[in-house]
């Protein structure tokens, strides 16, 4: 299956099917995201840096893309941007992975923000100056780390947030804490709070096998004050909640596309080197392998993207469970895409001037996103037996 053909899609889309201005700054980016945004060719050196000559260039409203037009923002439909994230990975996979992280989160506030939830101050201050979300929620998970103790007038938290994507270039960053109420019991407090906040720096720790110019540093955060208006959401630590149904909703679409992209051109450059070896019997047979792989993972995440129906589906445990049940999918065949892709290549493929050995890194990256493999089996079987997805407490 190709790739969408998001160049000429997006540059000739119309309000009517893609409810966003062709001619706005962010359509005009994402019509051809390498030239916009990366600028160059292929990287086949290894970086460990964001790549900061990428995102600053992505101001061209990208940030703010998805915030609907009443708040300031360009309107882009849930669907394009996914698509554009797709096709921005042929370039440059940890751009498009450290925007799909801040994409996500506003995806989230644009589904509250128009079910009757909170989300609205938070989509205007991006919409105002493209402020980088960053998050650090998939990592918590139910439990959340750190700790947080009662302050007069709110909360201080200590923690250590590893993963936190594009933090070199964050504005406001979005996660949460454990805190040990006299009363309630254990719950999880999650919050926004902008970087320039005393107390929340940095770690140079993002030194790893792929993603490696994602920023995705560790984000310390050193008895840092929390107002109790920050508070956006308390729940039950360790227990499952319908905040995650909207993110697991929202966020999976925008996340296993980036990896698509990946698969698609691994595969790309696979083939082309596979039809300089057109007189060996095995290729014919390893080429439909890798097709065959490409294509299940193209339609596992061209269906996460219909089942979130451009932020307009049901966000409950059903599709939640539907979402990660397909990224296991989409992860899995990835992964096989690209080592088949490089089986096609041959000997040129161990090259590293090929780029295959920086996608196949890259692409182990997708088994890490909520949920690991096995985690989802679990998940899923519990709920196929009538089950809390994580627990049986009460």
């Amino acid at each position: 299956m190709p790739a969408p053909a998001v160049d000429n899609k997006l540059a000739k889309c119309t309000k009517r099917r893609f409810g966003y201005d062709a001619s706005s700054p962010p359509a005009r980016a994402c019509s051809s995201p390498r030239p916009a945004l990366c600028g160059r060719r292929r990287r086949t050196r290894p970086r460990r840096r964001l790549c900061r000559r990428a995102l600053p260039r992505a101001q061209h409203k990208v940030f703010s893309a998805l915030v609907p037009t009443e708040l300031g923002g360009g309107g882009l439909r849930h669907s394009a941007m996914c698509a554009f994230l797709r096709q921005l990975a042929h370039y440059c996979p940890s751009t498009a992975l450290a925007l799909s992280m801040h994409q996500h989160l506003v995806a989230a506030a644009v589904y509250n923000h128009r079910n009757g939830g909170p989300g609205k101050k938070l989509l205007e201050r991006v919409a105002a100056d493209e402020t980088v979300l960053i998050s650090t929620g998939a990592n918590d998970w139910m439990e959340s780390n750190g700790t947080a103790e009662r302050a007069d007038g709110g909360f201080r938290v200590k923690a250590r947030k590893p993963f936190g994507s594009g933090s070199p270039s964050g504005g406001i960053l979005v996660t949460s804490a454990p805190f040990e109420d006299p009363k309630e019991g254990w719950q999880v407090l999650h919050f926004a709070i902008p970087f320039t906040a005393n107390g929340v720096s940095l770690a140079d720790d993002w030194k790893t096998l792929g993603m490696r110019a994602t920023g995705s540093q560790s984000i310390i955060l050193d008895d840092v004050f929390v107002p109790d208006g920050a508070i956006a959401l308390r729940r039950p630590r360790g227990r499952f909640h319908q905040a995650w149904n909207v993110i697991l909703t929202v966020a999976m679409p925008l996340i296993m596309s980036v990896y698509a992209g990946v698969a698609e051109a691994a595969a790309a450059i696979g083939m082309e080197q596979a039809k300089k070896r057109k007189g060996d019997p095995t290729v014919p047979y390893v080429l439909g392998e890798l097709t065959n792989q490409l294509t299940i993972a193209q339609l596992a995440v061209d269906d996460m993207v219909r089942l979130a129906d451009d932020l307009e589906s049901a966000t409950n445990l059903e599709m939640a469970n539907a979402m990660l049940v397909r990224k296991t999918i989409v992860a899995e065949h990835v992964l096989e895409t690209v080592e088949k892709a490089l089986e096609a290549a041959g000997g040129a493929g161990f090259y590293r001037k090929i780029a295959l050995e920086r996608f196949l890194r890259d692409a182990h990256a997708a088994q890490f996103h909520p949920l690991s493999a096995k985690r989802q089996h679990r998940f899923t079987g519990r709920i196929a037996l009538g089950l809390d997805p994580i627990t049986d407490a009460a």
